[in-house]
């Protein structure tokens, strides 16, 4: 595997699994390219909720805007440039705010596998 950098504009977006909102990802690395971890962009809409248990390690990267995340009754607010870490098996709630959100991610395994 190369060296390789990758942008949003390099993503292709579909509908987060199992979601009816504005929730999307976008992998750019995965197990198709031979990688031990998933690593891609996720956009959100304004005002969206995305509610599950986390499957996999999880580092979402604030790229732009804000968003809140809620995990055993304490909620962290993530700005641009500030990264949250969903351990495997967390309960969360991601909600974007009026302005929607863009992040990046690296998960460890496959997210797709543990679905």
């Amino acid at each position: 595997m190369t060296v390789r950098k990758f942008a949003v504009t390099d993503a292709s977006f579909e509908r987060s699994p199992g979601q009816d909102g504005e929730v999307f990802a976008a992998n750019v690395v995965d197990q198709r390219h031979g990688a031990p971890i998933s690593i891609g962009f996720g956009r959100y809409g304004p005002n969206q909720s995305l509610v599950e248990t986390i499957a996999v390690d999880d580092v979402m990267v604030v790229l732009q805007e804000q968003l809140s995340v809620s995990a055993e009754g304490s909620t962290v607010t993530a700005s641009p440039g500030e990264l949250v870490h969903m351990p495997k098996g967390s309960e969360i709630t991601i909600r974007s705010h009026d302005e929607g959100a863009v992040t990046a991610y690296v998960t460890y395994p496959h997210w797709q596998d543990e679905r």
